[in-house]
């Protein structure tokens, strides 16, 4: 099976999230490399390292809300900074367990958010992406 995306980029503070979340994707051949921070700030960096660089940067981008640091909002905040070309071609994700609807509304109405996924991510909501 061929691997929908090259590079997908998973940030999470959470190692066992992180862990479970790259599981998913490596067990359904998603992607070849799965970019992994538990830091949203080393995430940034690589984006910005590589923006001009297409054949690194992640198709996908799935990010946690809640981070000490740098929460996945003030991720977001960030990479609206980052260049246009870049951001047309990943495609952003919230993911958390949260059940706050204001966070759920705020994610969503976010226009570099492609949807809002509830943790842990699954086998139905990765075929829906990426296609």
């Amino acid at each position: 099976m061929n691997s929908k995306c090259e590079y997908v980029m998973v940030i999470d503070d959470n190692n066992i999230d992180l862990y479970i979340t790259s599981r998913i994707i490596k067990s359904m051949s998603f992607s070849k490399h799965i970019l992994q921070y538990s830091s949203a700030e080393e995430a940034l960096a690589y984006l910005r390292n590589n923006a001009g660089n297409k054949a690194l940067l992640p198709k996908v981008i799935i990010v946690d809300i809640y981070m000490p640091i740098m929460s996945g909002f003030e991720f977001m905040a960030q990479y609206n900074q980052l260049p246009r070309t870049l951001k047309s071609y990943c495609k952003v994700f919230i993911v958390s367990s949260t059940i706050d609807k204001e966070d759920i509304t705020r994610a969503n109405e976010d226009k570099n958010v492609v949807a809002f996924q509830e943790k842990p991510i699954n086998a139905h909501f990765l075929n829906s992406i990426c296609t």
